[in-house]
């Protein structure tokens, strides 16, 4: 699959999101170091090794799949403040999402606060309907998680079923088109 290049790139008022790259990789695994950014995905820091392979999987996605996350860059600064994009797990999960554009996103907790979740996922909903017009949007947000669920509130994102994912209790978003 060749993909054309400027599919890759989503500015916003505050943020540049494009590929990751090779010079993200110390950001990205202090990103994943933090228990503030894993409290709600996974639990628990990562070490640098997982970080890795999350880092390689999310560069994967992209021939395969088309689609995938980005790097979330600070407009002005370059800085790296963390990932956003979509991808298809293949999770065991009842009901399935598989198929879907799953949404996710993860940023420092320097920023939390500040409305960039939601104006990056605003962006991203708006990337997957000129990309993937008709495509079913998912979020998956463990419960308790209350900023994420704000944020996927904001972005048109609508809670369709209460399950269980890794023996946590997680609610399922989904945005239709």
């Amino acid at each position: 699959m060749t993909l054309n290049p400027d599919i890759r790139r989503i500015e916003t008022a505050r943020t540049i999101l494009r590929p990751h790259a090779p010079d993200d990789f110390d950001a990205y695994a202090a990103l994943w170091a933090d228990p503030e950014v894993t409290r709600f995905i996974g639990g628990k820091p990562f070490t640098r090794e997982a970080a890795w392979s999350r880092f390689l999987n999310r560069t994967g996605l992209w021939p395969l799949l088309g689609f995938g996350f980005f790097a979330v860059t600070d407009r002005e600064t370059g800085a790296f403040l963390g990932e956003a994009g979509f991808h298809d797990m293949k999770r065991d999960l009842t009901p399935s999402i598989e198929g879907s554009l799953e949404c996710g996103w993860g940023l420092s907790s320097a920023v939390a606060g500040k409305g960039l979740a939601t104006e990056i996922v605003t962006a991203l909903v708006g990337w997957a309907g000129e990309h993937f017009p008709g495509r079913r949007l998912t979020a998956m947000i463990e419960v308790g998680h209350v900023r994420s669920v704000r944020v996927a509130e904001k972005s048109g994102f609508t809670a369709f079923a209460e399950t269980t994912y890794l023996g946590k209790p997680v609610t399922l978003f989904e945005r239709r088109p």
